[in-house]
């Protein structure tokens, strides 16, 4: 009975400790990215105004891919350069190529630069991901994990929820998209100075480490009477590529499933704006109904963690893509509806509802198999699964889209969400850490 009030005592203890370390750097940085990501397909269909209207939709989606896509190429040297130089210094480089990145958005005379610029930011997007991923995995005992690691997913859905709000009133002020990418600079500066010159949560989690390494080495002599002698060991350090074969297996099963939840996030975002601009809505009202399933997302983040430590990692993963791909399909119905604009909302803030059920539950399921003395490696690799889900199902509407329709792209990435809740129904038992 004294169990489990411990754990929520540490959890609560540990989300106060790291909250303006780890919680905020990630809410400021995904409002900046929430801002922009439901209104770069209309800035897109901007620059690419002079193509032909059939394949106007594909080039927007062509360059919403660019985000993801970049994120993909940037988790495995992420993971290499945060294990070898810190989360700190990372986070601090990405977020000033980041704002590279908007420059060159900004500044772009074609559609090509411009998903030039989207790519370098998504590229940047791994290493903020992966940073607080991995000081976590390392941090955050298995009985409050889930928590720790959902208020992280929670950060990033607060973002989700005001970033494109944000967007719809900035829209509404200046009567321009850019001025989300502007937002989102400012959001960049902002999480910079705040990594740079706030608590270093590495350091502080050495100095914890010293103590308690101290307070055994002397209960170590209090017990034996003898002088210790010998080296300390020292955790063996796995190149990544060494990393992936010890983990193959895992990475095959329970990856796959996990690269299929990444794949419906992904679908998500990339079909709700290009359905709105296919239904006729203004970016404003887009951004507007994308803020409302964010809120959905957000109100539910840490009942996910809850779900999660309490009962299984199971009970969050197979209902979020079971209620997420039935409704994509149900979704791909509607194009032609009396009401299209209303089942656009019914159908967003649905989806935002399964997407919060299983806030944090990817980065939760790499945690439990990540090696917990050298991480950054095995999630690196983790994440390059994910994010390849994550990554191809844009350009996979953006082709269905070309080829076929939009509602039959959205079909498709609903039954992927179905497929993925099948997978997750047969590895996450087997690979739970409390098997």
């Amino acid at each position: 009975m004294t169990g489990q009030p411990a754990a929520r005592g540490a959890a609560g203890r540990a989300i106060r400790a790291y909250w303006p370390m780890i919680y905020a750097p990630t809410a400021m940085y995904s409002m900046g990215q929430g801002a922009l990501i439901p209104v770069l397909p209309k800035i897109a269909a901007h620059h690419a105004a002079g193509l032909a209207p059939e394949a106007l939709l594909p080039a927007a989606a062509l360059v919403a891919a660019m985000i993801p896509v970049g994120q993909l190429c940037g988790n495995l040297p992420a993971g290499v350069f945060i294990a070898r130089f810190g989360e700190r210094a990372a986070m601090i480089v990405a977020a000033g190529i980041s704002l590279v990145g908007i420059a060159v958005m900004l500044l772009a005379p074609n559609i090509a630069v411009l998903g030039l610029g989207a790519l370098l930011i998504g590229t940047c997007a791994s290493v903020f991901a992966l940073a607080r991923h991995a000081f976590m995995t390392t941090r955050a005992p298995l009985a409050f994990r889930a928590r720790a690691l959902a208020l992280i997913g929670g950060s990033f859905r607060l973002g989700t929820f005001t970033g494109p709000l944000m967007a719809a009133g900035l829209i509404a002020m200046t009567g321009s998209e850019t001025s989300t990418l502007w937002f989102f600079g400012a959001c960049l500066v902002a999480m910079g100075l705040l990594v740079a010159f706030g608590p270093d949560p590495e350091t502080r989690a050495a100095a914890d480490d010293r103590a308690r390494r101290a307070r055994e080495r002397s209960m170590e002599l209090e017990d034996t009477g003898e002088p210790v002698t010998g080296s300390i060991p020292a955790a063996g350090r796995h190149s990544l590529f060494a990393t992936i074969r010890r983990h193959r297996g895992v990475l095959a099963r329970l990856g796959l499933s996990a690269a299929s939840m990444a794949a419906v996030r992904a679908g998500r975002q990339a079909i709700l704006p290009l359905w709105g601009l296919a239904i006729g809505l203004e970016s404003w009202q887009i951004s507007l109904i994308v803020g409302f399933a964010g809120a959905a997302e957000f109100s539910l983040f840490y009942a996910s963690g809850q779900v999660m430590d309490r009962f299984g990692r199971i009970w969050a993963t197979v209902p979020s893509q079971l209620m997420m791909g039935l409704s994509l399909l149900c979704l791909a119905l509607t194009h032609n509806a009396g009401s299209a604009e209303i089942a656009f909302a019914v159908c967003a803030i649905i989806i935002g509802i399964g997407n919060g059920l299983s806030s944090g539950a990817l980065m939760t399921l790499g945690s439990d198999q990540a090696p917990q003395d050298d991480p950054a490696p095995f999630l690196g690799a983790w994440r390059t699964m994910t994010d390849g889900g994550a990554s191809a199902t844009p350009l996979l509407v953006a082709g269905i889209t070309a080829i076929a329709s939009l509602p039959v792209a959205t079909g498709v990435i609903g039954a992927i969400g179905l497929v993925g809740a099948l997978g997750f129904m047969r590895w996450v038992p087997r690979y739970s850490p409390n098997r």
